[in-house]
């Protein structure tokens, strides 16, 4: 780990692996929840099944933008070691 200051390149570097890393994150999130939930909106299925679909929907989405952040941010440090 550096202990100096960084250049700007360096922090340049950082802001648009983050800005991937979330941008990436929201797009795999938001498929997943449409891949999951989105049979609920399209079907009748009864109050039941379309509230788990919704969380079922939810979670997952969160959980993979979760760690495809941890992911991007992860490879990007051992890249720069």
């Amino acid at each position: 780990m550096e202990t100096g200051r960084r250049s700007q390149q360096d922090r340049d570097e950082i802001t648009v692996e983050i800005g991937y890393a979330l941008l990436s994150a929201c797009f795999l999130g938001s498929v997943m929840f449409a891949a999951i939930a989105g049979p609920a909106a399209v079907w009748d299925l009864s109050p039941t099944v379309d509230k788990v679909m919704l969380i079922t929907g939810a979670s997952v989405g969160g959980v993979l933008a979760v760690l495809r952040v941890v992911h991007v941010l992860w490879q990007f440090g051992e890249r720069r070691s």
